[in-house]
């Protein structure tokens, strides 16, 4: 059955639910524009990525991000999962209180006015063989997983979470950075906690590759093993399936989180996001390395992208796509419907260049003309827990989009130069 299409009309406005952007690494907006004349493929960017994340620490992380996520409100989006795997100092020693850099992240997210799912990350080894980590790694790592269990639970028992605004998940970086003792671990302390579980899987061939060379299965095959798939788990990326892979994740009805931006960023390819959703997969959206951010761009891209790997058109419907990037990104989170329907998102159709010629069009076709060619620039007003964020097209809290500019850009150039 089609995706409802709920949608509002206003004077000159189109009023959308909120868009859920299910996957973020909020450092990773530092590199927009650093990376993109560097030949080379995800391995030779990670390199790039690495080196920003040995520079942080927690003021200039609670800084950037709080930066990064005013942008993420004024395009659109009004809910964050942040895949949050920089955990300790410099040197891999722990800050007086281990959840020091979770808690920057929490302050961004209030500062700035999005909800939250903090998503804290398992990240323990540097390959699928076992390999030990090394030099920024050590940030990442809380040694194996009933430290990280420890850890999560202080957080979880802090009182920052269960709030209207924000909310704990689990994650396992992706099968090269956990064993399987340990991916254990965290389905259980997910379990346990009723929390999300996010996962990156097979975004890159070669992930497939060692996975198999080393433990002769597919890294979703050895997720099942693990007990790490359920309706909680949310596998990021996703591109390099096999149809046996992909049954799997319908039959446990797990989350789908494609980056579209992302995966052609860094050339990672395009997952088989169709057979997915047939085979019982809910899609949902995320920006990742926030290559843009750009709530429309990323919706109309899970279906551009499918239609070049598919050479049709159609695929998906637009309310399919507001589908994966409204309640499909909710439920990857932990949030349920009822808690997010106050936030909205209004654009303007009767001054934008993009969507003139608008009059006339039913709901749908309205819809489809806002997905398909509306930007950041056309969002006039955000609604987020009942609270006006973004008016008039300027932060509210934060001032206007100029001010949010000027404040991004020094926070990043702090951390490149």
């Amino acid at each position: 059955m089609p995706n409802a299409i709920r949608v509002e009309r206003g004077d000159g406005s189109l009023r959308l639910p909120g868009f859920v952007n299910a996957h973020s690494h909020a450092f990773h907006r530092v590199l927009r524009g650093l990376s993109e004349t560097e030949a080379g493929d995800f391995w030779t960017w990670r390199r790039l990525m690495y080196g920003v994340a040995e520079r942080l620490d927690p003021d200039s992380y609670r800084e950037l991000a709080t930066c990064v996520y005013a942008e993420m409100v004024l395009a659109g989006w009004t809910c964050v999962g942040e895949f949050h795997y920089l955990h300790h100092g410099r040197d891999g020693r722990r800050y007086s209180d281990p959840n020091e850099m979770s808690w920057a992240l929490l302050d961004a997210a209030e500062a700035a006015g999005i909800r939250i799912t903090l998503l804290d990350t398992c990240y323990l080894q540097a390959g699928v063989a076992g390999e030990g980590v090394e030099g920024v790694q050590v940030r990442f790592s809380d040694g194996d997983g009933d430290s990280w269990s420890r850890r999560a639970t202080s957080a979880a028992e802090s009182g920052r979470f269960g709030l209207q605004t924000a909310r704990l998940g689990s994650a396992i970086h992706s099968v090269r950075a956990v064993p399987r003792t340990a991916m254990e671990s965290v389905a259980a302390w997910s379990a346990a906690n009723a929390a999300p579980l996010h996962v990156h899987v097979s975004e890159q061939r070669r992930e497939n590759e060692e996975c198999l060379a080393a433990l002769s299965m597919t890294p979703t095959d050895l997720l099942f093993s693990a007990g790490a798939l359920s309706e909680r788990t949310t596998g990021v990326h996703a591109t390099h399936l096999t149809a046996a892979d992909v049954t799997r994740y319908g039959l446990a009805r797990c989350g789908i989180c494609a980056c579209p931006t992302t995966e052609r960023d860094l050339g990672d390819g395009v997952g088989p996001f169709d057979d997915l959703a047939d085979s019982g997969a809910v899609l949902c959206i995320g920006s990742d390395s926030h290559a843009v951010i750009d709530p429309f761009e990323e919706t109309r891209s899970l279906e551009t992208h499918m239609r070049l790997t598919e050479e049709r058109r159609g695929i998906f419907g637009v309310g399919d796509l507001l589908a994966a990037a409204g309640a499909g990104g909710a439920r990857s989170l932990g949030w349920a419907d009822e808690e997010l329907e106050t936030d909205l998102v209004v654009v303007r159709i009767d001054s934008s260049p993009a969507l003139a010629g608008a009059d006339g069009l039913d709901d749908e076709a309205l819809a489809a003309r806002v997905l398909f060619g509306a930007g950041p620039a056309d969002v006039e007003a955000v609604t987020i827990a009942d609270h006006v964020v973004v008016e008039g097209g300027e932060h509210v809290r934060l001032g206007p989009r100029r001010a949010v500019a000027e404040r991004l850009s020094r926070a990043v150039t702090e951390l490149v130069s």
